[in-house]
């Protein structure tokens, strides 16, 4: 692997290095929080409806999950600088455009180039830190500095969103990246050094077009079955087709020699049970907090503002929790702790499911902050479980893939918890009684996974926390994998 002199050089150039990519991830990380404080008035201000909501979401996890693995192949090939830079451009040029977006296709389309930017942006910046870090203990030490400092837009989102929201209205939301983009850039181009391994492997052009296309005309359908009839031809006819593209996009994995997700790893029981699991994690998580502030805004009558800071239990309690689940992990064992956590927020989720307009913030806080701990305990040590499974050398693409699969399972959480309030709501129900059932379904299911888990995960002990050195980073959702500690850093 090449690095230039400038990027491994003196101290002072790996500092500017550690702040250029630690707030470049935060810009990222911020956006996947922030933006759910503001849904409530972009349905108000965009005339929108619930799909329209879910598709502002969605449009952007889709991408960043499908295009992940694929951009730390490109950070790597065509160097890392040069990928950073033009993710850090492509995002902020695009986060201007979801600012000036007249309606909802507008700011879909915009977040769907964002979701692009965080695909080629998050990966690269974690390359960069890592090339620079040639010395194993300064390179778990660094990640851990970027994955602490970085993660602190997880928690910030909430209130930021409420904050701009209350005082600017939602397009604020997104143009609070624009001086952090432009000071990216300029500071980059100067001072960031290139780096790049010439033994990368090739695009899976094939395999990326089709999980797009795959995933995406699945979550089209679930999107708008809810409002066009789960039996019209065009959902039908959407859900025929997701069939026919992942069955092409397994197809090709099978026969490629360098695919984007090689499906014999599958053949390793930790392996496939560790990513079922972080498929659920991502459903119930990110389907969950989507509607976090509009029940405080719809059902309880908060302001923006308020909700915002209302909606804080999960987040600080998944950044405060999740630097401890890797050492737990390691002491108790894969098995235990994702049982326990998963067990936690399925409880969570389903107490949540009990509240109502009269309900006390005193009575609600506690909900949210235990599904914010049962995940933080969750998370770090599945993906560390995926990893353990497989060689030394594919410990960085078994992590990536463990975060695909965590934002495969927040764009259908979104999708189908959605159309879940809104088939309640065609049957005549509330949009309070719709919002239980769905945060009853993902607590239903949460369970059933934990004792899933239970049963099928191995029982074997790492021997030391996950280190993420070889992680592609995750960017999309608001994870404790991108705090300090749990296999340092999502």
């Amino acid at each position: 692997m090449a690095a230039s002199h400038a990027t491994v050089g003196s101290r002072s150039n790996r500092a500017v290095l550690l702040t250029v990519t630690c707030l470049g991830q935060f810009m990222v990380l911020l956006d996947n929080t922030i933006v759910g404080a503001a849904l409530p008035d972009m349905q108000h201000r965009l005339h929108t409806q619930l799909t329209g909501l879910q598709w502002i979401v969605d449009a952007y996890v889709l991408l960043v999950a499908m295009l992940l693995l694929s951009g730390g192949i490109f950070a790597d090939r065509f160097g890392r600088k040069r990928v950073y830079l033009t993710g850090v451009a492509v995002f902020t040029v695009a986060s201007v455009w979801c600012s000036l977006a007249p309606s909802v296709g507008w700011l879909v389309a915009g977040r769907v180039l964002q979701g692009i930017g965080a695909a080629a942006l998050s990966p690269a910046s974690l390359a960069l830190l890592v090339a620079a870090h040639p010395v194993p203990q300064e390179r778990i030490k660094a990640i851990g500095l970027w994955a602490g400092l970085s993660g602190i837009g997880l928690a910030v989102g909430p209130v930021a969103g409420g904050v701009l929201t209350d005082a600017f209205g939602w397009p604020a939301i997104f143009l609070v990246n624009l001086p952090v983009g432009v000071l990216l850039l300029l500071v980059g181009l100067r001072h960031l050094g290139e780096s790049r391994n010439p033994s990368a492997p090739a695009i899976d052009m094939p395999g990326t077009a089709l999980s797009v296309l795959g995933v995406g005309t699945l979550t089209y359908g679930l999107i708008e079955g809810g409002a066009r009839g789960w039996a019209s031809p065009l959902i039908l006819g959407s859900f025929t087709a997701a069939v026919i593209l992942l069955g092409a996009f397994v197809a090709v994995e099978a026969r490629r020699s360098a695919p984007m997700l090689p499906l014999r790893l599958f053949r390793q029981r930790l392996f496939t049970v560790s990513n079922t699991a972080m498929v659920v994690v991502g459903f119930a998580l990110m389907g969950s907090s989507f509607f976090f502030s509009q029940f405080f805004v719809y059902v309880q009558g908060s302001s923006i503002l308020r909700a915002g800071l209302q909606t804080l239990p999960t987040t600080l309690a998944m950044v405060i929790v999740s630097p401890y689940a890797g050492r737990l992990a390691a002491r108790y064992g894969f098995r235990l702790l994702v049982t326990t956590g998963l067990a936690l927020a399925g409880l969570g989720l389903l107490a949540l499911g009990t509240v109502h307009a009269d309900t006390g913030y005193g009575n609600v806080w506690w909900r949210l902050g235990l599904v914010g701990i049962g995940f933080a305990l969750t998370m770090s040590p599945l993906t560390g479980a995926a990893i353990q499974a497989v060689s030394p050398q594919e410990g960085g693409l078994a992590s990536g893939i463990s975060s695909t699969t965590r934002q495969i399972g927040a764009v259908l959480g979104v999708a189908v918890l959605g159309a879940v309030v809104r088939t309640r709501q065609s049957g005549g129900a509330s949009f309070e009684t719709g919002l239980n059932s769905a945060f009853v379904a993902a607590g239903a299911i949460t369970l059933a996974t934990a004792a899933f888990t239970g049963l099928w995960l191995a029982r074997s002990r790492p021997t030391e926390a996950p280190a993420a050195p070889q992680r592609p980073t995750d960017p999309v959702a608001p994870t404790p994998s991108n705090a300090p500690s749990t296999y340092s850093p999502n």
